[in-house]
């Protein structure tokens, strides 16, 4: 009778852990369970079945590597985004407002009032043309700080998660702890985190150690240790407004801290080297400053095409030329920041109170001058198509003309884009991979199913033992 009582107390919890296992097929994490059972033995005879406990299935191996794609995903991802983010506001040839479009509309229409001098309509078009360029310019610096201000804040957000996350892994852990010391089944609290786990994996790549009575230690891939016991605290403090001019060398901006230690943030011996929280710092502090230095680059290169003293004869010494730093002459030692800056001279343009006819006549000429001299209008497309060595901005020593720049401009950003894209889809269809993997050996319904009738056949058997045995003592009973 104890033996089959033992049965059929084997069989239900058996029958619970199957009927979990399919009503769970498709939730995120969870692992299937089995029942661990032995024979129970008393005085060298056969005493029914033991339930040793529950058995939950995982790859952690497979896991460990599908969790660290997640995190190269997190990484590749967002430099990835913010490489086509740069694209666009450069923009491809093919677009109507690109930087290089732009210039060959300033081309343009140079050549056109260079035809017709005396038409105030041209000159007014080649004022407009240069007030594109220069508001592109402008624009897309903003876009790159704006770009930096979104990486500090994200930077800011994945770090209050990441602090949640370890704490709430460390509350697991001890309540997995204490669930085994009681002799409960602990494996929920395992899914739960699990589920934890892999909400930070794309942040920091994590590698996750096994410690006594069910608790996991988690490391970094660059060797920090974030959870042992308990949780590491990271520090940061984001900012409400970034300029070209703050950095974190300067200490504008805010670093990393572990535990009150500053880390390193950047370059592949970074302790949180690999995740979406080390791209982040990437795109703030190194992408989007070269972005914003081969801007500045640009910038001045067009500056100092137009600021030859021999190109206007009537503009004073040490005044600016047809482009201008915020109204000024360019100062070489304050470059950063420059595109944002940069304006076309006032003495030209209508809407400062200049005139479109000392584009004709010279930027200090105080009195009309010949309306057919179109001498100066060709020096200033000349100048435009002049080949010449960028000063700055890390494009080399090669002579180029203004729309041989914008176009390398755009080169490398186009062929930093194509690297990431290809680093991306790499990671991806490994994670992709890793996680199919993962699934398969996820809740198998038809094993299941199948292991619910042998469970059901060894249910009604051990029943059938206690009625047999119920029958015999009714039958000695009525002797």
């Amino acid at each position: 009778m104890y033996n089959a009582l033992s049965g059929l107390n084997a069989a239900s919890r058996a029958a619970t852990l199957v009927s979990s296992n399919v009503a769970n097929a498709m939730t995120e994490g969870y692992a299937p369970r089995s029942l661990e059972l032995s024979s129970r033995s008393l005085a060298g005879t056969g005493s029914g079945v033991f339930v040793e406990g529950v058995t939950r299935h995982t790859d952690d191996v497979l896991l460990g590597d599908r969790r660290l794609s997640d995190a190269m995903v997190g990484y590749d991802s967002t430099k990835a985004d913010f490489f086509n983010s740069l694209e666009s506001l450069i923009g491809t040839p093919d677009q109507p407002g690109s930087l290089s479009g732009r210039i060959a509309s300033l081309d343009a229409a140079l050549i056109e009032a260079a035809a017709h001098p005396e038409s105030n309509a041209r000159l007014s078009a080649v004022n407009t043309a240069a007030n594109n360029i220069t508001d592109h310019l402008n624009s897309t610096s903003k876009a790159i700080q704006s770009a930096r201000l979104e990486a500090d804040q994200a930077i800011a957000h994945q770090v209050q998660r990441l602090n949640t996350g370890l704490k709430q892994v460390e509350e697991l852990n001890v309540k997995i702890q204490e669930a085994q010391a009681r002799g409960v089944d602990p494996s929920g609290l395992m899914d739960l985190r699990q589920q934890t786990i892999d909400g930070i994996s794309p942040i920091l790549p994590l590698k996750q150690l096994p410690r006594e009575n069910g608790r996991v230690a988690l490391i970094t891939t660059g060797g920090a240790v974030v959870l042992d016991g308990k949780a590491a605290q990271f520090e940061f403090t984001s900012v409400n407004m970034i300029v070209p001019e703050m950095t974190q060398a300067s200490g504008a901006l805010s670093g990393l801290s572990m535990n009150g230690q500053s880390l390193q943030t950047g370059g592949e011996r970074s302790p949180i080297a690999g995740g979406s929280l080390a791209a982040q710092f990437e795109v703030r502090d190194e992408l989007a400053g070269e972005a914003q230095k081969r801007l500045d680059g640009f910038s001045r290169d067009l500056i100092e095409r137009f600021a030859d003293p021999a190109l206007d004869p009537t503009r004073a010494s040490g005044e600016p030329g047809f482009f201008t730093d915020n109204g000024s002459s360019f100062d070489p030692t304050f470059e950063i920041g420059l595109s944002s800056r940069i304006s076309v001279n006032a003495a030209v343009d209508p809407a400062k109170g200049g005139q479109t006819r000392r584009i004709r006549d010279g930027l200090g000429a105080s009195v009309p001058g010949a309306v057919g001299n179109a001498q100066l209008i060709n020096d200033l497309a000349d100048a435009l198509g002049k080949s010449r060595v960028p000063a700055s901005g890390g494009y080399g020593g090669a002579a180029r003309s203004s729309s041989d720049l914008a176009a390398d401009l755009l080169s490398s950003v186009s062929a930093d884009l194509a690297d990431a894209e290809t680093q991306r889809s790499f990671s991806m269809s490994q994670y992709n991979t890793l996680k199919q993997m993962e699934l398969s050996k996820g809740v198998d319904t038809d094993a299941e199913m199948q292991k619910l009738m042998l469970i059901e056949q060894a249910f009604a058997a051990n029943a059938r033992v206690i009625t047999v045995a119920d029958e015999m003592i009714q039958t000695l009973m009525s002797i």
